[in-house]
């Protein structure tokens, strides 16, 4: 089939990075992840530090939770006092992530790439997420924090990724109208996930 990419936006803890990545090894595709920094930051010339401070400076800021700056695919030019504002380092990941859909398939974690990618073709678009219980008792076997303080990272985590996508989307992160598929991952494992999405494919693209 032609070029694809799948996007995957995820609750902390639900697995859903894991499906990504093993999706991309069953397919036989590249995973992109923070990757996607390196790129943005080759593709600008601005230092990739500044893309991963970015994200930091956007958690504290009171602003940017409460404004929106919906993304329309422009980019800041050298000669602005903007060119290394957050939303001109947001704009080259989008360039980033749009480039690589013309030249291959693949599967990418978070950034807003389902909305980034609406107008691209082929574009499966999936959210995985799992009750709050569920989501702590996997964290809980790779950390050493108690389960309260689990959660309370969890809500942090989660509400940072719905502002962040609400600040450049300015629609509602868990919104399942968003995506094609939703997957509870308590109740199907990662290996059922990878299959939900692949049996999809082949409905839709009649592979």
């Amino acid at each position: 089939m032609e070029k694809y990419v799948i996007t995957i936006a995820r609750g902390y803890g639900s697995g859903g990075r894991t499906i990504g990545k093993m999706l991309a090894k069953e397919l036989g595709i590249n995973f992109y992840d923070r990757e996607i920094l390196r790129l943005a930051s080759d593709d600008s010339g601005i230092n990739e530090e500044l893309f991963a401070r970015a994200d930091e400076k956007l958690k504290g800021s009171i602003l940017y939770k409460v404004a929106k700056n919906v993304y329309k695919g422009e980019l800041i030019p050298p000669d602005s006092d903007k060119f290394v504002s957050n939303d001109n380092l947001f704009n080259y990941q989008a360039k980033v992530l749009k480039e690589l859909a013309q030249k291959e398939s693949y599967v990418v974690i978070g950034r807003c790439a389902d909305y980034i990618l609406k107008d691209q073709p082929n574009i499966v678009r999936i959210f995985v997420h799992a009750p709050m219980e569920h989501c702590i008792d996997v964290v809980e076997d790779m950390s050493s924090m108690s389960r309260k303080e689990i959660e309370q990272f969890i809500l942090k985590t989660d509400k940072y990724r719905s502002d962040y996508y609400k600040h450049y989307t300015g629609k509602d992160w868990n919104d399942a109208r968003n995506y094609d598929l939703c997957l509870n991952t308590e109740e199907i494992s990662f290996e059922k996930g990878v299959e939900i999405v692949k049996n999809y494919m082949k409905i839709r693209f009649n592979l």
